[in-house]
């Protein structure tokens, strides 16, 4: 009986964990902000949301007598232990203060054209661990940010005015969403730098729209724009309703 109350603490505990980082993820993400201050902003968001997880899933487990015994003698052991795990996490703990880095300085931002390593893209994604560039071909070179913080980036935006205009919307699962990105991209033909993409599925598909403005003003103006013709073409296509 203990155990299976125990168990059920657990999963009330990791159950909770999930739940919060997931309101506080979704409270963070609806601010609409410059390329650089989403950039830092992004990096922000998911390291409070797997902080979060990781403090809901070890009190959790501090739940449970056995772990809290074993608990007790890796602390008595702590020194070596963190050595070992200093060497065998280096990597990853070395991309994460990275990825912190670049968001702090950027040197590059979300949506800038950079060039690194002879390949030229958009950065479209800046993890904790990596960092995605889209390159002209439509394919991803996944760049470890260890590695990025520490080469030469040509940043051909870094210099420019333009302001990247985005609107995201969330669509159900089960429809065609190859046909839902197509049907959006034709309807916004002719606007600058189009970019149409599904960024997430989970409950339910996020669609990404991009766009190219003059200038940060341009963009807020562009958003609002795309965000009521975006919402017009699914309400039309019977998507949203």
């Amino acid at each position: 009986m203990h155990d299976w109350h125990r168990l059920a603490v657990v999963g009330v505990v990791v159950a909770l964990a999930l739940l919060l980082s997931e309101i506080v993820d979704r409270a963070m993400a609806r601010r609409k902000l410059e390329p650089g201050a989403i950039t830092r902003y992004r990096v922000l968001r998911r390291s409070v949301r797997s902080g979060i997880v990781f403090v809901g899933l070890l009190s959790a487990l501090l739940a449970i007598p056995q772990v809290r015994a074993v608990a007790g003698g890796i602390l008595a052991s702590s020194a070596i232990i963190g050595i070992v795990a200093g060497f065998a996490a280096r990597s990853t703990f070395a991309n994460v203060i990275a990825g912190l880095m670049i968001a702090v300085t950027q040197p590059l931002r979300l949506g800038d054209l950079i060039e690194t390593g002879g390949q030229q893209g958009v950065v479209e994604e800046i993890n904790l661990i990596y960092t995605f560039v889209k390159l002209e071909d439509g394919s991803r070179l996944v760049i470890p940010n260890e590695k990025l913080a520490s080469d030469t980036i040509k940043n051909a935006s870094i210099r420019r005015d333009e302001a990247v205009a985005q609107v995201s919307v969330q669509i159900p699962l089960g429809l065609d969403l190859a046909r839902v990105v197509s049907g959006l991209k034709e309807m916004l033909t002719g606007e600058p730098g189009l970019e149409v993409y599904v960024s997430e599925l989970s409950e339910r598909a996020t669609l990404q729209v991009r766009t190219i403005a003059p200038d940060a003003r341009s963009a807020e103006e562009a958003e609002q724009t795309l965000r009521l013709r975006v919402h017009e073409h699914l309400r039309e296509q019977e998507i949203l309703p």
